[in-house]
């Protein structure tokens, strides 16, 4: 079937002005993790009234992690799918807002814009469910077979333009074929962005930083979802924000080489950073939603440093950054589509999947 004509786009098309963050140089010192966790006082990132100020860190802290769970939005909704997928038998569950099925891009990213932003072309989960079972029969991927009673969550805003609705319906089409618990929200009149108590853009906007205040809570529902009980937020979180180097973990100790920046961050909670047993979240930003684009804005209101600290949840901030190479990633994306040439980019041995494995190895999970 001839596909209708469309404009030319790029796969990040969203709309509105970036603003230019200012961040400090020169190298950190090494710091020991007791005066990190204790800190009183780090180098502040970005204003914010709701989490502490991020005190200086070269590597991840080693702490007692019991689960792990990965959520994201937009490009990082897609690259939190591929982690779950891919690794299985790591992750025990997932919340995604605005993207679509497992390996829609097929590794173009015409395909990405026509099947997995618009439905222009039909991203056919039936295939995409026997592509990954294939993957998983090859060791490619963990054992498909995993997926089974996953809880995955899923949130779509009606005023979302950038992702289509359908994209995220083949998504939970997806996972319910593999027989995941899923639950789906889909009412809500948000525009495509995370969306959060704590938003600074009003409900249906879709321009930076692409954080929304609709009327719900989407971040307690999730948790619900993924986690069960889960107890009310904290009004002011209490524990530590650490800013670390994601160098170490990346191939050949460059973060800049896949697309991704020199600083990550992560939330730890008291009681996480004194031994108590504690579950992982991984969140992932969407495009131009990169420190190097807003600063901490995603770090800081994306509203679940307050729920990890009356749940014990520690949130892992990995960040992607823009890069001008050929084949590259110049509204800071997670890698979704195969750029930069890396034809394992949803599965194990994909240079950001592996990276962010390392990271969260690294904590403990």
């Amino acid at each position: 079937m001839k596909l209708p004509a469309v404009k030319s786009r790029t796969v990040q098309s969203r709309t509105g002005k970036s603003r230019t963050v200012e961040r400090p140089t020169g190298k950190r010192p090494a710091v020991k993790l007791a005066t990190v966790l204790t800190a009183a006082a780090g180098v502040l990132l970005a204003t914010s009234t709701h989490t502490p100020a991020a005190a200086a860190a070269d590597s991840l802290p080693r702490l007692n992690i019991s689960a792990a769970y990965v959520s994201g939005v937009s490009s990082g909704g897609y690259m939190a799918d591929q982690l779950h997928v891919a690794y299985s038998g790591t992750f025990k569950g997932a919340g995604i807002f605005s993207a679509g099925a497992y390996h829609c891009a097929r590794g173009n990213l015409t395909t990405a814009q026509l099947a997995c932003m618009n439905d222009l072309y039909d991203d056919n989960p039936t295939e995409l469910r026997r592509i990954a079972s294939d993957r998983s029969a090859q060791g490619r991927i963990d054992p498909i077979a995993n997926l089974a009673g996953h809880k995955v969550w899923l949130y779509h805003g009606v005023n979302d333009i950038t992702v289509k609705q359908s994209v995220t319906d083949g998504l939970a089409t997806f996972h319910q074929g593999f027989g995941a618990n899923v639950a789906y929200s889909k009412t809500s009149p948000a525009g495509h962005a995370w969306v959060s108590p704590l938003g600074p853009n009003p409900c249906s906007a879709t321009y930076t930083p692409y954080v929304n205040k609709c009327t719900d809570d989407p971040q307690g529902s999730m948790l619900r979802h993924l986690l069960g009980t889960v107890a009310a937020p904290a009004s002011t979180p209490t524990g530590t924000l650490l800013r670390y180097d994601q160098n170490p973990y990346a191939p050949n100790g460059s973060a800049a080489a896949i697309s991704m920046g020199a600083t990550g961050f992560a939330y730890v909670p008291q009681n996480c950073a004194a031994g108590t047993s504690c579950r992982l979240m991984v969140a992932l930003h969407g495009c131009q939603q990169g420190y190097d684009t807003i600063g901490t804005t995603f770090v800081t209101r994306s509203y679940l440093n307050e729920y990890a600290d009356t749940n014990n949840l520690v949130v892992l901030y990995p960040q992607a950054t823009a890069s001008s190479w050929t084949g590259g990633n110049p509204q800071g994306c997670w890698n979704w589509w195969g750029y930069g040439g890396d034809t394992a980019y949803d599965m194990k041995g994909g240079k950001q999947i592996e990276t962010l494995m390392r990271m969260v190895r690294a904590v403990g999970a």
